[in-house]
């Protein structure tokens, strides 16, 4: 009976999370951590994303993850995608993910991630709406750390990850992640019905609310 019970109230936490995290972040919420995100990236050169490696980027993912666990684990995490398009970057578009599985841990970590876009392939698999599944759908690694990293080092990956938990920072592999495209997060936002081509491609003018964001891009 107590088994039981505490399965049933996993599995609540599951839903409870992904939930809240999927449905309810407002997307300037989203775009105001992301900004936040990659400033601290950058606090400790040494041990943050080059610079060479933002400057050949095609395009990032900012997401921040959020897991819980109780034998049942769950995790869930709100963000967005821009993409480089002419001598700046596009709007962004809103994304996330969420899973589920079985441990025996207890308590819950939040990870804040950034993911190099490193091929025009790579902002494609965004652009189409839907979801991305790392590994699958694009080959994934490891990004290298240090302001030393070489300008002329080619990628060695569709897409280059990269975490921070705890104040620990590293380059992390998500093969098997999936990250889905909200699309009713990005039309409350634009105010009207968008595609994430569109916002992607730079065909819709990126509102008010992400100028704080493409302020510290275009350092890049």
């Amino acid at each position: 009976m107590k088994v039981c019970k505490l399965l049933a109230f996993a599995l609540t936490l599951v839903m409870a999370l992904s939930s809240s995290t999927m449905c309810l972040a407002a997307m300037q919420g989203d775009v105001d951590q992301a900004t936040a995100v990659l400033q601290r990236f950058q606090e400790i050169p040494e041990k943050s994303i080059p610079p060479a490696v933002l400057r050949q980027a095609k395009g990032l993912a900012i997401i921040t993850v959020t897991k819980a666990a109780f034998i049942v684990s769950a995790r869930g995490g709100t963000g967005v995608v821009v993409a480089r398009v002419g001598k700046g970057w596009s709007g962004p578009s809103a994304i996330g993910t969420g899973g589920a599985g079985f441990g025996f841990q207890i308590g819950a970590q939040v990870t804040e991630f950034v993911i190099i876009l490193n091929t025009p392939d790579a902002v494609k698999a965004f652009s189409q709406g839907g979801n991305v599944s790392l590994g699958a759908d694009l080959s994934v690694a490891a990004g290298p750390v240090g302001r030393e990293a070489s300008a002329d080092i080619l990628p060695m990956a569709a897409v280059y990850t990269y975490s921070r938990s705890q104040g620990l920072f590293a380059g992390v592999s998500l093969e098997g992640t999936v990250l889905v495209s909200r699309d009713d997060t990005n039309r409350e936002f634009y105010g009207r019905q968008v595609t994430p081509s569109d916002i992607l491609s730079g065909k819709v003018k990126p509102p008010k609310g992400a100028q704080s964001l493409l302020k510290v891009l275009s350092r890049y």
